[in-house]
């Protein structure tokens, strides 16, 4: 198989990262430097090699605040580096600018596939308040999966809290996913929070806080992601 392949199905990296730390000369295989695309056998030693002592992984919960951006900000814009000033993390996935809530940081590229592929469905659940009062019908309809454009969305799980306001558990992320669906039904969304991600919650952690995702925690969350 190919050399990036192997990387990612022995946890060393993410076939995008594994091509990174191949142009930085760190992978070799029987002692030898990797080339991109290479081929390798499991009979083939294979091994990457840090200069120095590697950094242990960071992992962290961060409490974006609505009108901060992910990543890639526009002019008069501000994005999660400017708020939160961590060297050498990286916000894992998106959260729309308009929508608040928890989103990782981490210096662990390995998680972004085993989080966000298209092969993973792990649960994302988030807090929903509406403009106008929730339909009857709209639990129901919701849960079955939504007509967006040219796809239906996932089944999913939606618990009414009152007339403006629901929680939905999604294993799946399109882009703008929850606010197009309640569009699509007819419903028009006043406030989006991302309140959990797997078994990592948001709890108490204050708008544009953060806190070290460490211990049981940390473990559960990467044994989910078949990384422990």
């Amino acid at each position: 198989m190919r050399i990036n392949k192997y990387l990612a199905l022995h946890k060393q990296s993410t076939r995008r990262g594994a091509d990174e730390l191949i142009k930085k000369r760190r992978v070799f295989i029987n002692g030898r430097l990797a080339v991109l695309g290479e081929q390798v056998k499991e009979t083939d030693h294979v091994e990457v090699r840090f200069h120095g002592k590697q950094e242990p992984y960071v992992y962290i919960a961060f409490n974006k605040p609505r009108g901060i951006v992910t990543h890639s900000a526009q002019r008069g814009e501000k994005e999660i580096k400017n708020v939160v000033r961590i060297k050498n993390v990286f916000p894992v996935g998106r959260l729309d600018k308009d929508s608040h809530g928890l989103i990782i940081l981490t210096s662990d590229a390995r998680i972004v596939e085993r989080l966000l592929g298209p092969t993973q469905y792990h649960e994302k659940e988030y807090l929903v308040t509406t403009k106008n009062p929730l339909r009857s019908s709209f639990k129901a309809k919701m849960e079955a999966g939504v007509q967006i454009d040219e796809e239906k969305t996932l089944p999913c799980k939606v618990r009414i809290i009152n007339d403006h306001t629901f929680r939905v558990i999604l294993t799946e992320g399109k882009k703008h996913q929850i606010r197009r669906m309640c569009v699509a039904l007819f419903q028009e969304v006043d406030d989006l929070q991302r309140t959990r991600i797997m078994n990592i919650q948001l709890g108490k952690i204050p708008i544009g806080g953060h806190r070290n995702i460490i211990g049981e925690e940390l473990q559960t969350f990467l044994h989910e992601l078949d990384l422990a």
